[in-house]
């Protein structure tokens, strides 16, 4: 996931799990018949698929706009304010869509308002540094290794949790920790060994995985200030973003490296920019899609064998060889997140059944 994955991903996962409705997305239950088990297991292949593409194409789309030999753009944060603005663009054009009936019928009326993007500022900083730190991540290092470099965000989540939330982790969660902090360093160590390694890249993806776990915990504090809608969350945060990306950009010189960038008026490189914008945007849906059809834990699952496939599919196209130990790195990092995502299900469910258990424990588990 690079920027916009993690930030539209992570947002609307806690969203759905809050209980928030998603107007774009189907309604559960109802009252009519349960479609046929064939259909059903068609419609749910048919989405993780779908999130599938989308969030892998949208890794290898961003990876050739921050990287690329051939397109030469030292511009990280333009590319990142890009899609932001496209992303708080296709909001308003979905909100404004909502007169033409279904299926944005129930999409709320957008409109900015100085105060309400004052009390999301705060996290708008936050998120600013999570998208801005996993396309710096993606820059300077393969997208191979891009997820072992950014494996920490389950460890920043326990230990945010305690620090913040006062929140205890078992034991048997804190093994896994254990396991994803070993395959991290042990992944850190081969790709020194193959002289692969960015001590640059590393540092984002460990800033990237704290963002991440921060942008969690200040979502849930802002959304009531929108009154518990995802879509003005999103609307505002990048607005607010994309006025915040202004003076950075001219901080680090950007405009002059793009006044300098012979491709600027290419509509190819527009176009890539464009549908690297929609994937963003998408990525967020997608997921929600894939969590509608499935479960919250099978959605963590499949995006642990995502990540595997996104591995395999890096060092297939960028034709490299790894070692036996760095593939053990991945190994380690990707079934350390499934055993956590395992466990933390096991607890939830033991929660939601023991009518001792409070409500309020009920739901931190949940988180």
């Amino acid at each position: 996931m690079s920027k916009a994955q993690l930030t539209r991903t992570g947002i609307l996962r806690m969203a759905l799990g809050g209980g928030a409705a998603d107007p774009l997305l189907p309604a559960e239950g109802g009252g009519g018949r349960r479609a046929p088990f064939l259909l059903r297991a068609l419609r749910i292949a048919v989405v993780v698929c779908l999130y599938w593409f989308t969030s892998i194409a949208m890794v290898f789309l961003n990876k050739y706009l921050l990287d690329s030999p051939s397109l030469r753009l030292d511009a990280p944060l333009f590319v990142t304010f890009f899609q932001c603005a496209l992303t708080a663009a296709l909001c308003l054009g979905l909100s404004l869509g909502a007169a033409c009936g279904p299926p944005c019928s129930g999409l709320p009326t957008l409109r900015l308002d100085p105060k309400v993007s004052r009390s999301v500022l705060p996290l708008s900083a936050v998120f600013i540094g999570m998208v801005t730190s996993n396309n710096l991540c993606l820059k300077h290092v393969g997208v191979a290794f891009y997820n072992v470099g950014r494996s920490l965000t389950t460890v920043f989540n326990v230990l945010l949790s305690y620090l913040l939330l006062k929140q205890t982790t078992s034991l048997y969660a804190l093994l896994a920790c254990g396991v994803i902090i070993g395959g991290f360093w042990l992944g850190v160590d081969q790709e020194g060994a193959e002289g692969t390694l960015s001590w640059t890249g590393i540092f984002f993806g460990i800033l990237a995985s704290l963002c991440v776990s921060l942008n969690a915990i200040y979502t849930k504090k802002v959304l009531p200030v929108v009154d518990g809608s995802i879509w003005r969350l999103t609307f505002y945060n990048n607005v607010n973003a994309c006025v915040l990306f202004f003076p950075l950009m001219m901080l680090l010189g950007e405009f002059r490296t793009l006044y300098h960038f012979d491709k600027l008026g290419s509509p190819s490189f527009w176009g890539v920019m464009t549908l690297g914008g929609v994937f963003g945007f998408a990525i967020g849906y997608v997921t929600g899609l894939q969590i509608k059809f499935t479960s919250p834990l099978t959605h963590n699952v499949s995006g642990t064998a995502k990540a595997c496939a996104q591995t395999v599919l890096a060092v297939i196209y960028f034709e490299e060889t790894k070692s036996f130990l760095w593939w053990t790195s991945n190994l380690m990092v990707l079934g350390g997140s499934f055993a956590y995502t395992w466990v933390k299900g096991l607890e939830m469910r033991k929660a939601q059944e023991d009518p001792n258990v409070k409500s309020s424990e009920r739901n931190e588990t949940g988180v």
